[in-house]
């Protein structure tokens, strides 16, 4: 009887290595697939591209399995890039990692996987998915501290039902020593950071180079000029550090832009109500059952991927467009970024903040 042949896309880190071992040992046809999905300047300063292949090679060589690299960096700048430069265009903060996810490692590769003869496809994410009465639910992790369901939301049914997340049970601990006792070359790694598939590029002098720089002003809710910005592209609400403003009294926040007068507006303290929201509204609605959830139920809401979960209720979904309020105000609400929705450990879905 044939086994399952399962498609891990091997990165060359701990995670997609051990998740390919588990799968081994679970009696899988395991293939690796290692994705390049940037060419532009990849040069050994930030890309880790080469490393990381030499990495998956490795693995690969001591799981006895066998690994394909493809390259994806046409489709990642198709679909990824030109969504991210347009949303810092328009003065907003875009995750790339939740539109890479999308895009790429669950359209992508999940096509190439499938014309491997795939049955599924599996990633190093901390995640879970459950089939309940014929749907598929996207759960969090075990590992609170690493769950990225948040990052998942945009996946559908299509695309959960050909999924295996096999550290979804795990905690990142268990993952390295797993890696460890099995002799991995990657087993103490460090985790990657920095934009998807990019890398750990300093982010000012990257965006420069696609996005021409407007300096303006900042300036006080009430008009009042305290010192100039580089570009608004450049700041995200809440942000802290980088503004140069000096003198006494609370540290300067970013808190707002207006694009019409290139103007960066910022506020001094953390507190300050312009930092703070009880409600939003969100576009771009993506649900993972395929239908939207009840309005007026209680639910829970990240804004933010290092957020606890907040309280909050669907007021309404109407156009294609949400409105989300939360029962006690939340920080730095961005927009750009992505409202995700749970109902206790299950990703519901959500939406880019407007």
């Amino acid at each position: 009887m044939a086994r399952s042949r399962v498609v891990v896309g091997l990165s060359g880190g701990v995670d997609s290595s051990v998740a390919a071992l588990l799968l081994k040992e679970q009696g899988f046809e395991v293939v690796g697939l290692f994705m390049k999905n940037w060419e532009e300047d990849d040069d050994e300063e930030y890309c880790t591209a080469r490393q990381d292949l030499v990495d998956a090679v490795s693995v690969a060589e001591v799981l006895g399995i066998e690994i394909e690299a493809v390259n994806f960096s046409r489709e990642y700048k198709e679909r990824v890039f030109s969504h991210f430069l347009a949303e810092h265009r328009a003065g907003r903060t875009p995750n790339p990692d939740v539109l890479c996810n999308a895009e790429i490692k669950f359209k992508a590769f999940l096509d190439h996987a499938l014309g491997m003869g795939a049955d599924w496809i599996a990633t190093g994410h901390y995640a879970q998915v459950r089939e309940v009465d014929g749907k598929y639910q996207l759960l969090k992790a075990e590992d609170g501290t690493k769950d990225q369901s948040y990052f998942l939301y945009r996946l559908n049914q299509e695309q959960l039902s050909r999924t295996l997340f096999p550290l979804g049970k795990l905690y990142k601990r268990e993952v390295r020593e797993i890696a460890r006792r099995a002799g991995l070359p990657v087993h103490d790694k460090k985790d990657s950071t920095g934009i998807c598939f990019i890398g750990e590029r300093p982010f000012r002098e990257f965006l420069g180079r696609y996005l021409p720089q407007q300096p303006g002003p900042m300036e006080t809710p009430e008009g009042e000029v305290v010192g100039r910005h580089v570009g608004l592209m450049f700041y995200t609400i809440g942000q802290r550090h980088g503004l140069g403003i000096g003198g006494p009294g609370a540290p300067w926040y970013v808190a707002g832009k207006d694009l019409a007068r290139n103007a960066l507006i910022v506020v001094q303290g953390q507190d300050h109500p312009w930092l703070w929201r009880d409600t939003l509204t969100c576009t771009d609605l993506s649900w993972v059952s395929g239908e939207v959830p009840r309005c007026h139920w209680v639910y829970a809401a990240k804004t933010r991927y290092r957020q606890p979960d907040a309280p909050c209720t669907i007021d309404s979904v109407v156009d294609g467009r949400a409105t989300i309020r939360f029962a006690a105000p939340q920080w730095a609400v961005t927009p750009g970024q992505s409202v995700v929705i749970y109902e206790s450990r299950v990703c519901l879905g959500g939406g880019l903040i407007e």
